[in-house]
């Protein structure tokens, strides 16, 4: 059978077509396998980099030898940090970063734990709950002996040295506390507070911890989440007052600009 050369030129072009449509497609496919890798190690690159410029890993646990390496959103934290407290810390705001799916916590504790129920480990628990609240002084330093805090160092105000007297007091195994705390002979005027812009995993990893620490809500079951420095709390409260405290004590933790309790009444 003759085929014109017309004919032979259209079966040419419809072959071509085949050819190319079928490399493109394996070329496009081969694309999306790399292309999915690809992401994925830069999400775990976001997220590393995310939890190294937190605000608490800059501030509170800047002195820990602590490293971060993510895989598919699976962080595992190694090194050594100075307590249980900041080992927890560190977990609790890699948690909250965008991409992470779970953290193993390796983290190693720098000489051995104090004892549980200890003056020493009374302490640590104090010192923790005092450290994310912006009207507790920097300064202030933490005594313990037979379960009764010492609380030193230089408060603003009175109601600033009243304010941590009642935050010492709040945590549990406190049996009393002595705020030997002095103030400068014209107490300090303090303005209106701007809320400090801090990333949303550190603030919220400060409100568990908070939350954690104080006796009064630390048997809480409380979801926590913050976007853009506004916190909303889950969960249930025995009655009101407990509920307006949860309020209150989040209310003064660093970075939040405000807050939307729809804790329920149990």
């Amino acid at each position: 059978m003759k085929v014109s050369k017309a004919m032979y030129c259209v079966v040419l072009m419809v072959a071509a077509v085949g050819l190319f449509g079928g490399c493109a497609t394996s070329t496009r496919r081969s694309t999306e396998k790399i292309s999915a890798p690809v992401r994925a190690s830069e999400m775990d690159d976001r997220i590393e980099s995310s939890a190294r410029r937190s605000y608490v890993f800059k501030t509170y646990l800047q002195g820990d030898d602590i490293k971060i390496s993510s895989k598919d959103g699976v962080v595992t934290l190694t090194g050594v940090v100075a307590n249980a407290s900041r080992k927890a810390l560190a977990q609790e705001t890699v948690a909250g970063l965008p991409g992470v799916k779970s953290v193993d916590n390796r983290l190693g504790i720098k000489g051995a734990s104090p004892t549980p129920n200890s003056d020493a480990w009374l302490s640590e628990k104090v010192r923790t709950a005092l450290l994310f609240h912006r009207n507790v002084s920097g300064s202030t330093t933490v005594y313990v002996q037979d379960g009764i805090v010492t609380l030193r160092g230089e408060a603003a105000t009175q109601a600033q040295k009243e304010l941590t007297t009642e935050y010492a007091k709040d945590v549990e195994g406190v049996k009393d506390v002595k705020n030997e705390m002095t103030m400068p002979p014209t107490p300090k005027t303090t303005s209106e507070f701007v809320a400090e812009s801090i990333d949303d995993a550190s603030i919220t990893a400060q409100v568990k911890m908070t939350l954690l620490y104080h006796r009064s809500t630390s048997a809480l079951r409380t979801k926590v989440e913050t976007n853009e420095g506004v916190v909303t709390l889950d969960g249930k409260a025995k009655n009101a007052t407990e509920k307006e405290l949860v309020t209150k004590l989040v209310n003064d933790i660093h970075g939040v600009k405000s807050i939307n309790n729809r804790m329920t009444i149990d």
